[in-house]
């Protein structure tokens, strides 16, 4: 079994699906397969799906008859629950990022603090990659996605240097990215702005923003009335989405009303305020030091 990371707000998570114990349910991050254990302790004739790009995640299937494994990004949920004779759920988590596993294995390039070559790629057999960016991208896509991703302010600069640096030398390994972008570095919060760096780099290798809007948007046609949807989030972009589309159910924030003025939106807030992990658990799992859950029920 890979070595993943402690699953955050684990119970207030699987609580929040409400789950009927002969009910169909969604793990559309499986990863170490954490959710998955704790919400098949609580199925007895019900049923799991688990999906996960990365192949490393297969490692840790459990040996359950009533869980099927999907080996497949998020964005295609529905058709693959199509594809298993599944029209309707009744609940889906969604624990977003990058895994503690994932960050660990130096192969795969995601961590600043590592050695190893540019990579971030969570499905590795995408052609896609970091390396591939950082060689390929104008200076004009560069800002983009620093501006956008990583809200960084010196974005311009930075993706001036890189043109530049790239041109001297080939960054092919992570730290000959971190040395070639020094001088942008500001050197009293060098981890934060390097954080910001390489999320916004991993965000668009992976399109992750793309597909959690896509699966966001089947969740309306797949989840029946009354069922649940639960989603962790570790930054603000993608808290962002998740917010606006459980308020408005949409992303541009129109709200939309029936003939007599109500509002007509497909899921209605479980926990008025967004659940933010205890000091105890922060102080075990790091991962949990930016996570929020958000939990909406599925109006009928």
């Amino acid at each position: 079994m890979s070595k993943y990371h402690i699953p955050v707000l684990l119970k207030q998570s699987v609580d929040g699906l409400n789950i009927d114990p002969e009910g169909i349910y969604v793990d559309v991050t499986f990863g170490g397969g954490g959710h998955a254990r704790e919400i098949l302790k609580r199925l007895k004739g019900g049923r799991l799906v688990g999906f996960d790009q990365d192949p490393d995640a297969a490692k840790n299937i459990p040996d359950d008859d009533r869980f099927l494994f999907v080996r497949q990004n998020f964005s295609y949920l529905r058709n693959n629950l199509k594809y298993l004779g599944i029209d309707k759920v009744d609940g889906l988590i969604a624990d977003l990022g990058v895994s503690s596993y994932q960050f660990d294995s130096a192969e795969r390039g995601f961590s600043f603090r590592m050695e190893g070559e540019l990579d971030m790629r969570m499905n590795p057999d995408a052609e896609f990659s970091a390396l591939k960016l950082i060689g390929t991208y104008s200076e004009k896509e560069m800002i983009r996605i620093f501006s956008e991703y990583g809200e960084i302010k010196n974005a311009r600069t930075l993706s001036r240097l890189i043109v530049k640096q790239r041109e001297l030398k080939h960054l092919h390994r992570i730290e000959e990215f971190v040395e070639a972008i020094k001088d942008c570095t500001p050197g009293y919060n060098e981890y934060k702005y390097l954080a910001k760096v390489f999320q916004a780099i991993r965000i668009e290798v992976n399109k992750e923003l793309r597909g959690l809007r896509i699966l966001l948007e089947q969740t309306v046609d797949v989840i029946r009335g009354g069922g649940r949807l639960v989603v962790l989030t570790y930054h603000s972009l993608e808290d962002r989405m998740v917010k606006n589309f459980l308020k408005y159910g949409n992303f541009e924030k129109i709200m939309e009303t029936d003939f007599y003025g109500n509002q007509n939106t497909p899921f209605k807030a479980v926990n008025r305020k967004v659940i933010l992990p205890e000091a105890s658990e922060i102080a075990e799992n790091s991962r949990s030091r930016s996570a929020k859950l958000r939990i909406a029920e599925r109006r009928i």
